[in-house]
Order: C-alpha cells, then structure tokens, then sequence
C-alpha cells in the first residue's frame, strides 16, 4: 500500500515538473519570437515619424545612421541605453530627436519621439506606441487628431513649468474629456525631454 502511494505521488510530481518545464520552455520560445517583430515594428514607426519630427529641408545628413547613444535618464524614460538622433546641416548639429516613454499613459507607457532644435524649441512631437483606449484616448495620434502637434515651437524660455499642463490643471493645453490622463503623460514627457536637453545641450549638438 505504501508502495502504490508513494509510487502515485511520484508519477505526481515528475507530471508536474515535467509540465512546469514545457511551460517555461513554451513561454521563453513565445517571448523570443514576438520580441522581434515588436522591436521592428518600434523601428518602422520610428523611421515613418523621424521627418514629421524634424523636416527633412533643414538636414543634409542621414538621419537614421547619424545618432549619439544615451544612458537611462529618468526625464526621458529609457531603461536601457537608447540613440539620439541628430540631425545635421553642413556637419552642425541643427536638431535632436528623443525617444520619450511616458510611463503614466491610462493603460500604461507611451513612447514618443520629440524634436528640439538648438534654440530649444519643440519642432515636432509624434506618439511611436502606446496602449490607450481606442476612439478616446488614441487621440494623440497625428492619423486621429492634430492634438500632437500644439506642441510645435513650444520650448522653456516662453513657457513656464505650470503652463505645461492641460486647461483643466491650470495648464495651456487642450485635452479630451474622458481622456485626461493621456494628455498629462504626453505633455509631462514633453517637457521633461525639453529639461533633459538643457541639461545635456553640449553634448548632444557637439559636431
């Protein structure tokens, strides 16, 4: 009898190892398999928005290939080391582009790239990915509205901390009723990448 127990209890746990094992393994095969596809299409994106950011008639340079890579910075969001883009004229740095990740968005990150050229002025916004709620909060998308681009020419020097926050907070920018949260994560990481490029304005436009 105990032999007939202890041999169940053993079928038992090796079933459950071995399906602990397969789930992991199925899991791991899972991850490795859609991590592609989402970095390229984060990449796609990226490229289609890069000259909607920053105008292609105001750099000679290749755009994709000329970039500076950065270390985490709380202001814009990155865990990892990310690339800058730079775009240049005549061999000067004209403008930057910035990955931003916005990590209060209603459903999670937004990821955005910001283009500031060396007076500090925003010369565009564009929204890469985010997970907010269709038909409301995917406003901020430039296919869905022309919300993302009230942030054209904005920069620090005419613009003080409390203006860059939507009306209802006493701010300057218009929101969506209903959609709130997803205006304040966007404008806070636009403006938090305008301060991370003050801060950091020698190096990112050296030539």
């Amino acid at each position: 009898m105990f032999k007939d127990s202890f041999k169940k209890v053993s079928i038992t746990a090796s079933a459950m190892i071995i399906f602990s094992l397969v789930t992991s393994a199925a899991l791991s095969i899972s991850y490795f398999l859609t991590k592609t596809p989402i970095e390229e299409s984060d990449a796609r994106a990226k490229r289609m928005f890069l000259n909607q950011v920053v105008p292609s008639n105001l750099y000679d340079n290749n755009l994709v290939k000329d970039t500076i890579s950065v270390e985490p910075n709380p202001l814009i969001g990155n865990k990892k080391n990310i690339d800058i883009y730079r775009a240049k004229k005549n061999n000067q740095v004209i403008a930057v582009i910035i990955e931003t990740i916005a990590p209060d968005g209603y459903s999670g990150e937004i990821k955005t790239l910001v283009g500031v050229d060396q007076k500090d002025k925003i010369l565009g916004v564009r929204v890469i990915t985010h997970k907010e709620t269709p038909g409301l909060g995917d406003y901020i998308e430039i296919d869905k509205s022309h919300w993302i681009k009230n942030f054209n020419l904005k920069s620090l020097d005419e613009m003080g901390e409390k203006e860059w926050a939507v009306k209802k907070d006493g701010g300057d920018f218009d929101y969506v009723s209903g959609a709130t949260i997803t205006s304040r994560a966007v404008i806070k990481s636009t403006y938090k990448s305008l301060l991370y490029v003050k801060e950091n304005k020698k190096r990112l436009f050296a030539s």
